[in-house]
């Protein structure tokens, strides 16, 4: 699964730069601080910068999933909405969660920069909490009728949702920020990074999914949505306390409006012939010490037909008297490479929605497996859906693992900083989640032998077989999640353009929107194919006369697809490479 460029281009490529900074005070690849002066290499970024976004990321965690984790039954119990109602409202509102990034990245990458949009956005996702602590807080009699306790409910839910759009696709893109791209020293700490990043995300989830869960199972609405909102109150405080201390990197012209601008010169152009000598593309000259010099990005084959749009014309244009003006005509070579980047990326993005939704089995099938299994251990019963804590155990000591003992035993044998190439990650978490499939796929064909056997088949109930072999699946997904999901954060910021960096931590988020709506739409072609000829399909509501293990084997060979597409598509993937 190696790329057809060496994973470890990037830091060659730096060599030179890295050689000429050495000792200096100043960082190098271009950041600035609060102040918009060079930032001083050993009082700004770094780990004392993260600290504090991190601590923003798992505030916001925390609110999402006391919110996500039990959404539906606040919905069907205390606004007294159906299960069906319920349950499309909440796949909405998640779906509208991971899709605000994509606005959230457009402010950050176009007009307020990345801190800006956090320190926009904290304050809203703030005030939505208080609206819905206010709401579950305050007697159902002071409303006049479940419409008005409604209407203040869906203003909580949505403000959060809209303030979720500037934290999503900023936090792990400033955090990253924070490490001089031009020092090899604190390129290997941002690995660590991301990996500390998803721990905290697992930790915000596991806290919510315990402590405030229990609470909401028990009355306490107000109180379990008012905890994550001194949170939030307080991550604001803190984040914006450190300002002094954050990274900034410089806005350049808009993305969106590059990439418009490198499609209509293309099309303009569409006659003109391209020259054999790439170099007489156009690509301003600067000087080569210059920090905004290392964001051009090196001319690539891929796409030939975008090269149009940096052709250069004789005479240029007759139309222009200066070269700004003539921007939807005439482009840079790195506008075009940024463009081609984001097509390049495409077919892996496509890869992670369907890792998504193999992971969002757990809270559906898996949860459904578990009604139908024994769930007594001793005198115990154990809550089908609280084996979702294996998952998030799994992945916090995993990520123990995967940076103290993995990594250090890998990069032995590799030499490379991070033991496992990018792709090499990525393809392992895949890996994994076609086996959780399998697993699953071959645990329920064993409970369905058991209830023919049993002579319950036709009975909706539990079959004896232990609810704790489902644990597997659950430390499989889990574990698939350290490699893929840490590796997918990761990836979208390495490999997006300089100017792109929030766009593409979006489409990571958008994957996950995206593989909810997948699975809406797998399980509905499902219940209508499966049906025909009064079968009861694979998932009826009595499992025990259904092929639920035909839908894990259906998503086993999908995810056996996709992770060869993967590693085809990783096989010809080039990283971008700077000039």
């Amino acid at each position: 699964m190696e790329a057809a460029a060496d994973e470890e281009r990037p830091l060659l490529h730096l060599q030179p730069l890295l050689n000429q900074d050495v000792g200096s005070e100043y960082t190098s690849d271009g950041s600035v601080d609060i102040n918009n002066q060079p930032a001083l290499k050993h009082n700004t970024g770094n780990w004392r910068a993260c600290y504090m976004i991190l601590g923003v990321e798992f505030c916001e965690c925390v609110a999402f999933f006391a919110i996500a984790s039990n959404l539906v039954t606040y919905l069907t119990t205390v606004l007294h909405e159906s299960k069906v109602a319920a349950a499309r409202d909440v796949s909405a509102w998640v779906g509208a969660c991971f899709l605000a990034p994509l606005i959230g990245a457009f402010l950050a990458d176009t007009y307020l920069g990345r801190y800006w949009t956090m320190v926009v956005s904290l304050p809203v996702y703030t005030i939505g909490m208080l609206v819905l602590t206010v709401s579950a807080s305050v007697p159902t009699s002071y409303y006049h009728g479940d419409v008005h306790h409604a209407v203040v409910v869906y203003l909580g839910l949505y403000l959060a949702g809209l303030g979720s759009a500037g934290i999503k696709p900023c936090a792990s893109a400033f955090g990253a920020d924070q490490f001089d791209s031009g020092d090899l020293t604190e390129l290997e700490k941002k690995g660590s990074f991301f990996n500390w990043y998803y721990f905290l995300l697992n930790l915000g989830s596991l806290l919510s999914s315990t402590l405030l869960v229990w609470l909401q199972d028990n009355g306490w609405w107000g109180l379990s949505f008012a905890i994550p909102t001194v949170l939030m109150a307080l991550g604001l405080a803190v984040f914006v306390g450190g300002s002094r201390v954050y990274r900034f990197r410089k806005l350049r012209a808009s993305p969106f409006t590059s990439i418009c601008q490198v499609l209509v010169a293309a099309i303009r152009k569409w006659h003109v012939q391209l020259p054999d000598d790439i170099s007489s593309l156009y690509e301003p000259t600067s000087s080569s010490s210059a920090p905004e010099s290392s964001h051009n990005i090196q001319h690539t084959n891929q796409f030939r037909f975008l090269d149009k749009a940096a052709a250069v014309l004789p005479p240029l244009d007759k139309t222009c008297t200066a070269l700004p003006m003539c921007s939807w005509s005439f482009c840079t070579v790195t506008q075009v490479e940024e463009l081609k980047i984001l097509l390049r990326m495409l077919p892996i993005w496509a890869s992670f929605v369907i890792f998504y939704s193999v992971a969002g089995q757990s809270a559906s099938t898996f949860i459904e497996q578990g009604m139908v299994m024994d769930n007594h251990v001793g005198q115990f019963a154990i809550p089908p859906a609280s084996l979702s804590i294996v998952n998030v155990f799994s992945v916090l000591i995993g990520v123990f693992i995967y940076e103290s003992v993995l990594v250090p035993l890998v990069r032995r044998y590799t030499g490379k900083a991070k033991g496992f190439s990018q792709t090499q990650r990525l393809g392992i978490g895949f890996a994994l989640s076609m086996l959780t499939m399998v697993y699953s796929a071959m645990l329920e064909m064993k409970r369905l032998a058991i209830a023919q056997a049993s002579g319950l088949a036709d009975q909706n109930v539990p079959v004896p077989v232990s609810i704790l072999w489902q644990v597997p699946a659950y430390v499989m997904q889990g574990t698939a999640g350290v490699f893929t999901g840490i590796g997918m954060v990761e990836f979208f910021y390495d490999e997006a353009p300089y100017t792109m960096k929030s766009l593409c931590a979006a489409f990571s988020q958008l994957a996950v929107a995206s593989a909810a709506y997948f699975n809406a739409l797998v399980f509905s072609v499902v219940a209508v194919a499966t049906k025909h000829g009064g079968a009861p399909g694979w998932i009826p509501d009595n499992l025990n006369e259904g092929h639920l293990d035909y839908f894990f084997w259906m998503m086993a060979a999908l995810s056996l697809l996709n992770l060869a597409q993967f590693v085809h598509y990783s096989m010809r993937h080039r990283e971008k490479t700077t000039s």
